[in-house]
């Protein structure tokens, strides 16, 4: 039996509900805090995103259709509340798109908990200049090395059009950056 199925059964009537959970935060709790403080960037708005996300998670467990993966509708519950969270950020600090970059680009540059070199933060930069969807599609593919297909059920959207949103995301990426397209691509 796999973890999904096992951390279901155990929610069964007559199983451990505590354990069930306890199961879940240890089996996906890390990927999704990386996949959610990509799109949010602060390591605390990421902890507060993710915590959001569990919570939600463990509330709609009972409702749970098991027509995706337990994992990509955690995925997109994750992906669903770091979105919402930025565009209460978007509606704080006036509703323009460039300033919640700007936001974001300041949370990098403040963040005690970001160890990487220049080049890095850079790329980062880079990312962050992205449109929203670009941004969220280039993450999961490039620093996640999913799959269009998981990525296409999880945002519910074709794999063509995942991979056309990709390509454009690299090419700016790497437009940006002044580096071939092979390299990101």
């Amino acid at each position: 039996m796999d973890n999904d199925h096992h951390i279901l059964h155990l929610l069964r009537p007559g199983g451990d509900e505590q354990k069930a959970f306890r199961l879940l935060v240890a089996a996906y709790g890390e990927r999704l805090y990386w996949h959610v403080r990509k799109i949010v960037i602060g390591h605390q708005d990421a902890d507060d995103v993710l915590q959001n996300t569990f919570i939600r998670v463990w509330r709609g467990l009972a409702d749970f259709r098991h027509e995706a993966r337990l994992y990509t509708w955690m995925y997109r519950v994750a992906t669903n509340e770091a979105l919402n969270f930025l565009q209460e950020r978007r509606r704080d600090i006036s509703g323009h798109a460039g300033e919640i970059t700007t936001l974001l680009e300041e949370r990098l540059e403040s963040d005690p908990y970001f160890r990487g070199d220049d080049i890095q933060r850079e790329l980062q930069k880079a990312i962050l200049a992205l449109p929203e969807r670009q941004r969220l599609v280039f993450n999961m593919k490039y620093f996640d090395g999913m799959k269009y297909e998981h990525i296409a059920a999880i945002l519910g959207v074709t794999v063509g059009t995942l991979k056309a949103t990709y390509h454009a995301a690299a090419k700016k990426v790497g437009e940006t950056l002044k580096l071939s397209d092979t390299i990101i691509s």
